[in-house]
């Protein structure tokens, strides 16, 4: 397994979007396939935030992460950036490509100069407790209960040695 950017491996952009409007979707009022397909498109054109790396295993996708400007508009009063759209294909999972993806896109932000990092997740809070992420709150998304994270990278980066993958050169 390995992380590569989503600008060097275009033809899985409907794929990807298909996921993750199928995991998703229902936490956003007007958030429809399209709307998907064209954030990853525009993703594809950087590597800066905002930007989604990909969890290959040789030219396979087997998953995804994102580094956001938004995830939800209504909890964008708590600071930017986030990392969202956490994703690996079930028949992939338990082999810790999670955690690869989280790593690489938490030392990307260290990169980047981002101080703080949040996330907010439905289920998985442990999963990132694990990986350094402290809970900041519980709340709500459209009725559904969620735990808002934050992560600083640098220390994190400093703390595992992580490091993000190569920025594509022209």
């Amino acid at each position: 397994m390995h992380i590569d950017w989503i600008g060097r491996h275009r033809q899985y952009i409907p794929a990807l979007a298909a996921w993750h409007h199928a995991e998703w979707g229902g936490l956003y009022d007007d958030w429809t396939l399209q709307a998907a397909t064209d954030e990853l498109e525009d993703h594809a054109a950087r590597t800066s935030v905002p930007t989604t790396l990909l969890l290959m295993d040789d030219r396979a996708l087997l998953g995804s992460v994102s580094l956001l400007l938004e995830d939800a508009p209504a909890l964008q009063d708590r600071g930017s950036p986030w990392l969202g759209s956490l994703f690996v294909l079930p028949e992939a999972r338990g082999r810790g490509g999670g955690r690869v993806l989280v790593d690489a896109a938490v030392a990307h932000a260290a990169q980047e100069g981002v101080a703080v990092l949040r996330l907010f997740t439905l289920w998985h809070e442990d999963f990132y407790t694990s990986l350094g992420w402290q809970v900041d709150e519980c709340t709500s998304l459209h009725g559904t209960p969620v735990v808002v994270m934050s992560i600083r990278p640098a220390q994190r980066v400093a703390h595992t040695g992580s490091h993000a993958p190569d920025v594509p050169r022209g």
